[in-house]
């Protein structure tokens, strides 16, 4: 088995794109036929995110998804996992939660610390809340897509993540803005209403903007901080 551990010696499966999913739905097969349980979906329940959910229900229903709730999402997010519930009811949606409460945060570490620190309000309620829900984990999935920004341009398929000493499945490297939305649109599938309103990338409410740059998907991120990612990708 393909493993953190075994990444140097064992061999990594090629897979076609130029089929109707670009390789992800043999992607995922291949990943829950070698992984079964071993293998969670974090999930931010962007647009990326419903596609692939959709993707996963073909391949395994009940599959583990984990969304971390940093306790600052917009309502309207928490409205997207609703649908998701109601539309995939075998899916296992875990809310993970970081340790801290946001109050305990402000009186550790001050008020708004997503403010003055945002790099270490992203670490605490994401980063190790991450890496608690894949202890025992063997794999993870993400829909990170290679369009996206300059820093996730050379992901592969099967990639080896030494942040969580884990392999990350990556199904979507291939598919475009347009890809993703010709497949929601042909699929009736639900997803954030914040997608029509300029929010191409929906991360936490207070780090959330509308994108500045139309040609920039994650331009609404962290305004002002020089700050594009949040740390899961980021080894």
């Amino acid at each position: 088995m393909l493993t953190y551990q075994t990444w140097e010696t064992e061999e990594k499966p090629s897979f076609p794109h130029d089929n109707e999913t670009k390789g992800a739905l043999d992607v995922l097969t291949w990943a829950f036929r070698q992984y079964k349980d071993d293998i969670v979906y974090a999930c931010s329940f962007g647009v990326e995110g419903i596609v692939l959910i959709d993707l996963i229900s073909q391949v395994k229903p009940d599959a583990e998804i984990v969304f971390l709730d940093t306790g600052l999402h917009f309502r309207e997010t928490y409205k997207t996992i609703e649908k998701v519930k109601e539309k995939y009811p075998s899916l296992r949606i875990v809310m993970k939660k970081p340790s801290l409460s946001l109050e305990e945060q402000a009186q550790q570490l001050g008020d708004e610390l997503w403010k003055h620190n945002p790099n270490k309000c992203c670490e605490l309620r994401k980063v190790i809340p991450l890496r608690e829900a894949l202890t025992g984990i063997t794999a993870w999935i993400s829909g990170l897509r290679r369009e996206q920004s300059p820093t996730r341009s050379h992901v592969e398929y099967i990639n080896k993540d030494d942040k969580f000493k884990s392999i990350k499945i990556c199904p979507l490297i291939h598919w475009t803005w347009k890809d993703v939305w010709n497949y929601v649109y042909k699929r009736r599938l639900p997803y954030n209403v914040l997608h029509d309103r300029g929010y191409p990338s929906i991360g936490c409410e207070p780090c959330t903007s509308p994108a500045l740059d139309p040609n920039d998907l994650r331009s609404g991120r962290w305004v002002g901080h020089g700050k594009t990612e949040c740390g899961l990708h980021i080894s």
